[in-house]
């Protein structure tokens, strides 16, 4: 739980630059602060949004931090709905890229109704995606999400990072994360992917 005054996300030198300099383009600038947001649906691969808004104290259920670095200061607004989403993510600038959210957290899992989630199968294969299967993945920048099981051998997953939206997407479900699981786990027979990958996109903002 983070505390009032404590950083939620660091906002590097070089993304405060940036965001400083956006701002003295706008209309009254310096009364804005970003207004950051996570606007991906449960399972899909983060998305944000980032707006400059004026900042007021009518929204005291948003996080608002102050970032400073040297004469630059910023400040930046939270929903309170995306407080653990955000934690400990890092908002950053290169030139390659533009503006930059690194984030070390998961989206949360889908629900999906008929799904067995909260049963020892259920543990047995998210300690196998958590163990061997992510860690395979993230060489490529992607991870999977189990959502759960529907009792007849198929396990239900969605895919995040640099796997969600990429063409090669479905020969990694199907060659790799599928022969790994039911390899170790005879209770499950197949794996399919629930994740839309007409969604995919980098977050990456320009």
């Amino acid at each position: 739980m983070t505390a009032p005054g404590d950083p939620i996300i660091t906002v590097t030198p070089a993304a405060l630059g940036e965001l400083v300099r956006l701002r003295a383009e706008e209309p009254d600038g310096d009364t804005l602060g970003l207004a950051l947001q996570v606007v991906s649906e449960p399972g899909e691969a983060f998305r944000y949004d980032l707006a400059f808004e004026t900042v007021t104290t009518a929204a005291f259920t948003d996080e608002v931090r102050t970032h400073r670095h040297e004469d630059l200061a910023l400040k930046v607004i939270i929903p309170a709905k995306d407080l653990d989403a955000l934690q400990g993510a890092t908002l950053d600038h290169t030139d390659r890229q533009g503006l930059v959210i690194r984030n070390p957290n998961r989206p949360a899992p889908p629900v999906a109704d008929g799904l067995t989630s909260d049963d020892e199968l259920s543990e047995q294969v998210r300690r196998l995606v958590d163990d061997e299967v992510n860690p395979a993945l993230a060489a490529h920048g992607g991870f999977v999400t189990y959502v759960g099981h529907d009792g007849e051998g198929t396990a239900y997953l969605t895919m995040g990072g640099g796997c969600h939206g990429c063409s090669m997407s479905k020969m990694t479900m199907l060659d790799g994360v599928q022969t790994m699981i039911v390899d170790q786990l005879p209770a499950i027979e197949r794996v399919r992917d629930l994740t839309d990958h007409t969604t995919g996109e980098n977050p990456y903002y320009r």
